[in-house]
């Protein structure tokens, strides 16, 4: 309200001004006399003061129009001017719609209207960075392989965008099976931007399938340095990354290398088995036992294994069952209630033929956690303690249809490998074997497990035999060599044992 009444005022006094120097020119005398041609122009005051007032008007237009044509001029002559800029906006507003549209389109799953708005953007914009690689990425949603690489190629004479397109040529590369020039453009993506993580995960899963060793290595520490791998997996990592290097060392020959190989990866991971055993090795050979003792130990603490048992036993190879069972019970302290410290107590009471205390030692481990293993030995501690053979062959028939128990298994598909490898065999993942027991399975046949006693019994009653008889609930089988067969290696070295 106040805003308004001083505006009033203002204007109010602005035009009483305006009247006052009007009248005040009216009434003065004098004047401006002008002539033209011959031609004698007199002006009063008020006329004077119009004219150069119209005179400045006049002026100001000429010089907006001179300058427009100028502007016209300029625009023909392909020069930048307010006229060209302004049709310039449009076309990039133009662009930059067709731009969105093709990713919406993209991430649609429309593939070659994709292609289309890129083909427009392109047209409009001048940004090959942007409509290339939406052109490239439509062209591969699209099938259009051969487009998607062109563009692909196209991108990496930019420097700004080599990257992309050589990531891009590498998974295609990949895709085709071809993991020769996969694995070269991988390192040259990495070199160009090593921070990008999945690069990196390629390229370390790319040598180490190649059993680039030591390329592999230098790819984690690449990755560690960038933050992309915490310090514990790093050096996990790295210990089975050594440890390869450290089998194809043996595999050349070279004993002194290998040795250093194998106990640098047991330092690096002192809770890999295979590790554990291979650096024990080294020791053994350089007779070293202590060494070897202390890297055993440690490795048990961390993961019970058969491995490590046997090398442990390899530290001192001629010596009595009595003092055997004295030097595994300081291997065995630590972990005195695992399955495997029980199973490797009563395998050494059995071979010292004290089958009371191999009982003793495996304890209620059959009926607990039962595996072809422990359900074996506990038929061996039968047969030592003079039980008959139906008591015997009922537990061995049992070993059927228990876990095998565990075994080296991919975390990543649960491949089974009969031996760790750095590298899963199906999946091809690195570093995801673990020691573990596989889900229980039934064998494969019309009810399972339930249905042996029915065909044992038929086979028997076909060859004049009495049907098998079931002690404790499990099944009797009269013959050996039918369980040995579908029995996993363990049970049928144990069958052997028990038969003796």
């Amino acid at each position: 309200m106040l805003w308004s009444l001083i505006k009033i005022v203002v204007f109010v006094g602005v035009i009483a001004v305006v009247a006052w120097g009007a009248g005040f020119l009216l009434e003065s005398s004098g004047g401006m006399q002008l002539t033209v041609m011959g031609t004698e122009f007199s002006l009063g005051p008020l006329e004077t003061v119009l004219a150069v007032v119209a005179l400045m008007f006049t002026v100001w237009v000429l010089l907006k129009l001179f300058s427009l044509l100028v502007a016209l001029w300029k625009f023909l002559n392909g020069d930048e001017t307010a006229l060209s800029r302004y049709f310039d906006r449009n076309r990039e507003r133009k662009g930059f719609e067709a731009l969105s549209e093709g990713l919406m389109a993209l991430a649609s799953g429309e593939g070659r209207v994709a292609m289309a708005k890129a083909a427009k953007a392109d047209k409009y914009l001048n940004k090959p960075e942007l409509t290339n690689l939406l052109t490239a990425q439509a062209a591969e949603l699209a099938g259009d392989r051969r487009k998607a690489e062109e563009t692909y190629r196209k991108l990496v004479e930019n420097e700004q965008t080599r990257f992309v397109g050589v990531r891009g040529i590498m998974k295609q590369k990949l895709a085709d099976g071809d993991t020769e020039t996969g694995l070269e453009l991988a390192k040259k993506a990495f070199a160009l931007k090593p921070k990008h993580e999945e690069t990196g995960d390629v390229l370390l899963q790319l040598q180490a399938a190649k059993e680039d060793w030591s390329g592999a290595r230098q790819t984690l520490s690449a990755k560690l340095k960038n933050g992309h791998l915490p310090r514990d997996v790093h050096k996990r990592r790295d210990a089975v990354l050594a440890l390869s290097e450290a089998k194809d060392v043996i595999a050349d020959g070279n004993s002194i290398e290998a040795r250093e190989a194998a106990i640098e990866a047991n330092r690096l991971s002192p809770d890999l088995i295979p590790a554990a055993v291979m650096a024990a090795q080294s020791y053994i050979e350089q007779s070293k036992p202590r060494y070897a003792t202390r890297v055993l130990k440690k490795a048990w603490e961390a993961q019970p294994h058969p491995d490590l048992a046997a090398a442990f036993a390899a530290i001192e190879p001629d010596e009595t069952p009595p003092k055997r069972i004295k030097r595994f019970v300081a291997l065995t302290r630590s972990k005195s209630d695992h399955a495997e410290s029980r199973m490797v107590l009563s395998e050494l009471h059995i071979a010292n033929e004290d089958f009371p205390e191999a009982r003793r030692a495996l304890g209620d481990l059959v009926e607990t956690d039962p595996t072809a293993r422990s359900v074996t030995l506990m038929a061996a501690i039968e047969r030592g303690e003079g039980a008959s053979d139906t008591v015997v062959k009922g537990w061995l028939a049992r070993a059927l249809s228990v876990s095998r128990g565990p075994q080296w298994i991919c975390d990543n598909c649960h491949h089974i490998h009969a031996d760790w490898k750095p590298i899963c065999e199906n999946c091809k993942s690195f570093d995801t074997l673990a020691w573990k027991s596989p889900p229980l399975s039934e064998v494969a046949m019309p009810g399972g497990v339930q249905m042996l006693p029915l065909i044992v019994g038929a086979i028997e009653d076909s060859s004049g035999a009495d049907a098998p008889e079931a002690v404790d609930g499990t099944v009797v089988i009269e013959d050996a060599e039918i369980l040995s067969e579908d029995t996993p290696d363990t049970v049928g070295e144990e069958l052997e044992k028990a038969a003796k």
